[in-house]
Formats: C-alpha cells, sequence, structure tokens
C-alpha cells in the first residue's frame, strides 16, 4: 500500500470538460481522499511542457500525483486509487468480485475506443460549457442505440449502479448516456433514470458545479461580429473576390479538443 500521508495532486484541463478528468475526479471524491487539483490550459499546450511531459509520460491529463509518483490516464488512475487507499478504511471504488471487476474494467475500456461518432456529435462540451450541437447523423444514432444496448443488458432492473455501489464504470457510463439525455435525444426511460441518479451524487454536482472560463472562441457572436461575418471579400480589380483563408482551429486547438471528448 502507498503512504497515504504522501499528497495528492490531480493535473486537470482548464476547461472542465474532460470525460476523463471527470472520471479522475469523482474516483477521488468518491474515495474522500485529501487532494489538490492543478489546471492546464490544453489550448496553450501545457500538458505538452518538457516537465509536465516527463513526469506524465504521456503529457496527456488527467494525471494523478502521488508524493513522487505520477500515472496517466483515467481508468489507470482508478485503479490505482483503489489498490493506494483500500478498504475498510477507505471505500471500495471497485467491485470485490474478480469477475464483476473485470466487468467493470471491461465498461470503461470500451467507452474510452468505441461510439467515436457519438463522442463526436455530442461532446462533454455541451454538457459543461454549453455549447450547441445538431440532430444526430446516422453513424452516431448507430453508436447511440449501441450504447443503449449494452446499458441495459448491464443494468438490473430499478438498480442506481451497476455492481451494488456507485463506482468509476458507473461515472463513466452515466456521463456517455448524459451526451444524449442532456441534449434531448431520446434515451429509454430506466437509463434515463439511472444517469439522472448518477448526476444527483455529491461527487458529480462538484465536478458539474466548477466555474468555467468560456473560451472566445465558442462566446455568443454580438452584433459587430455578426455584422462583420456578413460582409463580403474584398474584391480584387478586375471584379474577381479575393478569398478569405479558412478559419479552422489550428493544429493544436484540434488536438487538443481530441482529447477531451
Amino acid at each position: 500500500m502507498a503512504d497515504a500521508g504522501d499528497r495528492v495532486i490531480l493535473w486537470g484541463d482548464s476547461l472542465w470538460e474532460s470525460p476523463w478528468v471527470f472520471s479522475a475526479f469523482v474516483a477521488l471524491e468518491e474515495k474522500g481522499i485529501p487532494y489538490e487539483v492543478r489546471l492546464l490550459s490544453l489550448a496553450a499546450g501545457d500538458a505538452r511542457s518538457p516537465d509536465f511531459a516527463r513526469a506524465s509520460l504521456t503529457g496527456r491529463v488527467p494525471a494523478l500525483q502521488h508524493g513522487d509518483f505520477w500515472l496517466s490516464e483515467s481508468s489507470a488512475i482508478g485503479e490505482y486509487l483503489d489498490e493506494a487507499f483500500p478498504p475498510p478504511r477507505w471505500p471500495r471504488l471497485y467491485p470485490e468480485g474478480t469477475r464483476d471487476r473485470a466487468r467493470a474494467r471491461q465498461v470503461q475500456a470500451w467507452l474510452r475506443t468505441d461510439l467515436v461518432p457519438l463522442r463526436q456529435a455530442r461532446p462533454t462540451s455541451s454538457i459543461f460549457l454549453g455549447d450547441k450541437v445538431r440532430p444526430l447523423p446516422p453513424e452516431a444514432r448507430e453508436a447511440a442505440d449501441r450504447l443503449c444496448r449494452v446499458a441495459d443488458q448491464l443494468l438490473a432492473p430499478g438498480s442506481t449502479s451497476l455492481f451494488g455501489g456507485f463506482g468509476p464504470a458507473d461515472a463513466d457510463l452515466a456521463l456517455m448516456l448524459q451526451r444524449l439525455l442532456h441534449n434531448g435525444d431520446p434515451l429509454p426511460d430506466r437509463l434515463a433514470a439511472y444517469a439522472r441518479a448518477a448526476w444527483a451524487r455529491p461527487s458529480v454536482r462538484k465536478y458539474a458545479g466548477q466555474p468555467r472560463p468560456r473560451p472566445p472562441s465558442r462566446s455568443a457572436a454580438g452584433p459587430a461580429r455578426a455584422a462583420a461575418s456578413s460582409k463580403r471579400p474584398p474584391r480584387r480589380p478586375g471584379g474577381r473576390a479575393r478569398a478569405r483563408p479558412p478559419r479552422g482551429r489550428s493544429r493544436g486547438a484540434r488536438r487538443s479538443a481530441a482529447r477531451r471528448r
């Protein structure tokens, strides 16, 4: 067992929108471990700084610092916390039974590697930052149907947790379901009830209630900006319009957005 007296620090994203920082944050809250949070601006490239990349190995958030030990990847962080701060002194995060524990890990791994069209069409920024979304495209609808089928198969009737006690697998699954529920997409009643029950937990409410800076690129367009965007491109001599360069995000911003989904 690790020294419980060592300081615990969670490194996260400054926008508080990453589903994986959410998972590690909720795990720490459910454990009841004293810890502090330090935030990095992914858009500014803070996670790519040499010191952070060297300490975390992957240069990604979340990263957990426990004394002189660093660990990144949210599911690894959850499992480490459960072993470093074990029951009975600390609440259990993962099921005690070998098969249920393996299933919880399976659920977490699946949610991190599949359902990409749904994650792209319903990013967590739509939940935590209020970003607007469009109707689900067919491939995202197919992913949502698959999510509901798996969740319905895993969840016992009337249950508010997968394995008899709330844990990281529940936090991850409930957040994935919230991508649909929060944006008004169809969701079976019992899955909606499960997602709402998870969202009512103090650990989840604490993450959802964090103050979040509004990125300038996501601010509502004012009258001046709207008027500017309606202007036609200036014309070259001879009547041909001068093409404006595309306004796409920089490579760094695209990488940051991909990490947060």
